[in-house]
């Protein structure tokens, strides 16, 4: 069984996924990593939709500049805040990244891409609509997943000593 960190180093965001749909079973776990991310007064702020639905799919790629990685996918996870059970804004789409990680990192130990969208968000008006999601739903972010189709190299990292810093902000770590 691989160890967390060995997960955390050798995660990558996947673009590109073969056409082999993503088991139910998987998609259960991917869902419960989620589940189980920290969360301030264990208010568990997220919300999932799971959409497989090429139409959907579609109609979703409309939202975004990168329509085409939406459309390739066999799996899309659409990450909410509920704002019925936020209690403090900062914390709970803080609560709301760590649910994705978890997402993330799931898929990374089940030999599953995905990939972290952003910049659908500036669309989730229109995301909502196709969705169907009442108004105390904010969208955070969408997921897409699949079997990889390419490998991807890891990406530069900044050294430590240029980011971690001692107690009084001077001494690099």
């Amino acid at each position: 069984m691989p160890e967390v960190t060995d997960i955390i180093l050798s995660r990558r965001s996947v673009r590109k996924f073969t056409e082999e749909p993503v088991e139910n079973k998987e998609i259960k776990t991917i869902l419960e990593a989620g589940r189980w991310a920290p969360s301030g007064l264990n208010n568990q702020p997220w919300r999932f939709i799971v959409i497989k639905d090429k139409s959907t799919m579609e109609e979703l790629a409309t939202c975004t500049h990168y329509g085409d990685i939406i459309q390739n996918a066999p799996l899309l996870i659409a990450v909410y805040l509920d704002l019925d059970v936020m209690y403090n804004r900062t914390k709970d789409v803080q609560a709301i990244g760590a649910s994705i990680q978890n997402m993330l990192l799931a898929c990374c130990d089940l030999k599953l891409g995905a990939v972290w969208l952003g910049e659908i968000l500036n669309n989730s008006n229109k995301v909502n609509l196709i969705l169907s999601c009442p108004d105390t739903l904010e969208l955070m972010a969408v997921l897409a997943i699949g079997k990889p189709a390419i490998t991807v190299t890891a990406t530069a990292r900044k050294d430590l000593k240029d980011i971690a810093y001692c107690e009084k902000y001077g001494m690099a770590f």
